[in-house]
C-alpha cells in the first residue's frame, strides 16, 4: 500500500504532520522528534507544520531540530468538535469545516494546510476505541488531499483496539502510503507492517552509544516507570504492589533503584508511593530525561508499563517486565514487542507479583534491523535533497544543557 514517490522534489516543499505531541509524553515526543530530526538532514529547505493538541509546548520542545518547522493544532481542534457526534456527523462536519471553511479562528490555518504538498499522520497509538474522535484526522487528512492535491501517508500506526475495522481499511486504502508497528493492526487494514515509528532514532540508545548517563550511572540499576493513566485504580494498586514486592525481593538487594517521568505528574504519582525505596535524588523528571536522553542500557533491570519504554530498554539490552495495566490497549501492544523479540516477560494486569524479567541478546541486532527498515521507510517518503542524511537521527536534543538539572530539577 504505496504509491509515494521515489525521487526528490526539486524544490522546496510544504510537509504537513499530524501527531500527538504536546502533553509532554516521552514516547511521543520522541517518535515526532525523530522524524524532524530526519527531515532536517534529508530535508532541511521544507517548512514543516507540526499540527499536534499543544503546539506552544511543541515549539519548546522540538526547538531548533528542524530549521522551518512551524506549530499548530487546527486539524485537532476541527477533530476535536466531533467528540460527541454519531460518526457520520462527525464526518461530515469535518468535510464541512474544511471545505467551506467559515470558522474565522482557524480558517487561515486551514488554508495554510490545503497549500501541503504532503499530510503525514505520525506514528504511535492513538487512532483506535480508547478515543474514536482521533478517527476523523483519517478523514481530515483525505479531505486535504481532496482540495490541496497532497499525497497522503501515515507510518507506525497502532490500532488495537479497533474503532471501527471497516472503515479504518477504507481510510489506509485510500492513503498513498501507510504502515503499521503490529500485526493486529497489520490484518486490520491490510498496510504494511514496518514497526513503531520512534526506532528511526535508534542511533541515540546507550546500547549503541555512549550516551549521557554513561559515567555516572552504573550498571546493574534498576529502573521503574509506573503509569497512573489508561488503567482501573484496582490494576493501578496491584502493579504497585507487585513492583514494591520485587523492590524489597532478595533478588534485587543491594542495587541502586532509580524512578523515570515518562509522562509528567501522571507517573509520579506512584514515585510518591515508592519513596520510601527510592530516594528523590534517583528520581528522573522528565525534563531532565528530554535534556540528557535515555538512560538504559545492558545489565539494567527494568519494571515498566509503558510501550515505548519497553522498546527503547530492550532495544539498549536491558532485561525488564511489562507491566499490563490495560488489557485491550497495552496487553497488544506490549505482546508485540515481545512477540518482535525483547525478551522481556510481562507481568497481567491484576497481578500482584512480578513475572522474573526477561531479556534476548539477539533482539540487539534485531532492533538494528528494524531501524534500517524504519530508515528505509523514510527515504522512501522523502528522499533527500540535495544529500543523504549520513547519520541516523538522534533522541538527544543537539546541544547539551546550559545548566546542570541536579540543582533547578529537584522536587520536593
Amino acid at each position: 500500500m504505496s504509491h509515494a514517490p521515489t525521487t526528490p522534489s526539486t524544490t522546496p516543499e510544504t510537509l504537513y504532520l499530524i501527531g500527538t505531541s504536546g502533553h509532554p509524553n516521552y514516547g511521543d515526543e520522541c517518535t515526532t522528534a525523530a522524524w524532524l530530526r530526519y527531515l532536517a538532514r534529508a530535508r532541511p529547505d521544507d517548512d514543516v507544520w507540526l499540527d499536534c493538541p499543544d503546539p506552544g509546548l511543541a515549539s519548546h520542545l522540538f526547538h531548533g531540530l528542524h530549521p522551518r518547522l512551524h506549530t499548530t493544532d487546527v486539524v485537532w481542534r476541527v477533530v476535536w468538535e466531533t467528540t460527541d457526534m454519531e460518526p457520520a456527523d462527525a464526518a461530515a462536519h469535518v468535510d464541512r469545516v474544511l471545505t467551506d471553511l467559515g470558522t474565522p479562528r482557524i480558517d487561515l490555518g486551514l488554508l495554510g494546510a490545503r497549500r501541503a504538498d504532503t499530510v503525514h499522520l505520525l506514528g504511535g497509538g492513538y487512532v483506535n476505541a480508547k478515543w474514536p474522535t482521533h478517527m476523523m484526522l483519517m478523514r481530515a487528512a483525505l479531505r486535504l488531499r481532496d482540495l490541496g492535491g497532497a499525497r497522503v501517508v501515515a507510518t507506525g500506526q497502532g490500532l488495537v483496539p479497533p474503532v471501527d475495522p471497516g472503515g479504518l481499511r477504507e481510510y489506509f486504502d485510500s492513503f498513498d502510503h501507510a504502515s503499521v508497528r503490529d500485526a493486529p493492526s497489520a490484518e486490520l487494514t491490510g498496510a504494511g507492517l514496518v514497526c513503531d515509528d520512534v526506532l528511526l532514532a535508534l542511533g541515540s540508545l546507550p546500547g549503541y552509544r555512549e550516551g549521557t548517563y554513561a559515567a555516572e550511572v552504573a550498571q546493574g540499576d534498576v529502573w521503574v516507570c509506573l503509569q497512573n493513566d489508561m488503567s482501573s485504580q484496582e490494576t493501578f494498586e496491584a502493579a504497585l504492589s507487585a513492583v514494591r514486592t520485587a523492590l524489597e525481593s532478595p533478588e534485587l538487594a543491594g542495587r541502586p533503584v532509580r524512578y523515570l517521568e515518562a509522562l509528567p505528574g501522571v507517573d509520579r504519582i506512584a514515585y510518591d508511593r515508592l519513596s520510601d525505596l527510592i530516594p528523590e535524588e534517583h528520581f528522573l523528571p522528565f525534563v531532565q530525561l528530554w535534556e540528557n536522553g535515555f538512560p538504559a542500557r545492558a545489565g539494567q533491570t527494568w519494571f515498566t508499563s509503558r510501550f515505548h519504554l519497553h522498546l527503547l530498554a530492550a532495544a539498549s539490552g536491558a532485561e525488564g517486565t511489562a507491566l499490563v495495566v490495560s488489557e485491550d490497549y497495552y496487553q497488544p501492544q506490549h505482546q508485540s514487542l515481545v512477540d518482535a523479540g525483547t525478551g522481556w516477560s510481562v507481568t497481567p494486569a491484576g497481578s500482584k507479583s512480578i513475572e522474573r524479567p526477561g531479556s534476548a541478546r539477539s533482539f540487539r541486532a534485531e532492533a538494528r534491523n528494524l531501524h534500517e527498515a524504519k530508515l528505509e521507510e523514510a527515504r522512501m517518503l522523502y528522499p533527500a535533497t540535495p544529500q543523504d542524511p549520513s547519520t541516523p537521527p538522534s533522541l538527544e536534543r543537539p546541544d547539551p544543557p546550559k545548566r546542570g538539572a541536579a540543582g533547578w530539577l529537584r522536587r520536593t
